[in-house]
């Protein structure tokens, strides 16, 4: 039984790790964000950390990772792309619901890696967390535009073929994982 629980300690405590690490590329990524024309959403290297976090941490740790950077974004620690409202505001401006998909994407990419190991596994795990994101964003661009279509144009459009080749990315960044006593 020692074996198993300093297994499990090791898992835990490198999983914790792999997580403040996760956290750090997150924010240092965050800060690159290259304005779009005529979209208030910018183009980020985000959606790509975020589907790793799941992918690479499990679905419960990678979750818990952007719950963590959402928590230091909203209480004014500046870890969110530098255009935009600071804090918590940047939670119900255009890019809030993005944001707020964060913790459900990255779960959402870490359950179908564990159970599509493959390549193409990986880049339909990935490419299903990145739909996640387009969610968010499209709910919170439509109730402030109260346009779907123009929700889609402004925060899909720009984005979609781009976020299909990060999602690929991240499918060749990423190894076969299985379950862990952590998920």
């Amino acid at each position: 039984m020692t074996g198993f629980s300093l297994s499990l300690t090791h898992d835990r405590s490198a999983a914790r790790w792999a997580s403040v690490g996760m956290l750090g590329a997150l924010i240092a990524a965050s800060q690159i964000a290259v304005p779009i024309p005529g979209t208030p959403v910018p183009l980020t290297l985000t959606p790509l950390l975020v589907v790793l976090s799941g992918m690479m941490l499990g679905p419960t740790v990678g979750a818990a990772t952007m719950v963590a950077y959402l928590a230091l974004g909203a209480i004014g620690v500046p870890v969110f792309a530098p255009m935009g409202a600071p804090g918590v505001m940047r939670l119900v401006g255009p890019t809030g619901g993005y944001l707020l998909a964060y913790p459900a994407a990255a779960y959402v990419a870490g359950v179908l890696t564990q159970r599509l190991p493959t390549l193409s596994g990986r880049w339909i795990a990935a490419c299903a967390g990145v739909a996640v994101l387009f969610a968010g964003g499209l709910a919170q661009l439509t109730i402030l535009t109260g346009s779907v279509t123009r929700a889609a144009a402004l925060g899909i459009t720009p984005f979609a073929l781009l976020d299909v080749v990060k999602a690929f990315v991240a499918a060749l960044l990423t190894k076969p994982q299985t379950p862990t006593s952590l998920d």
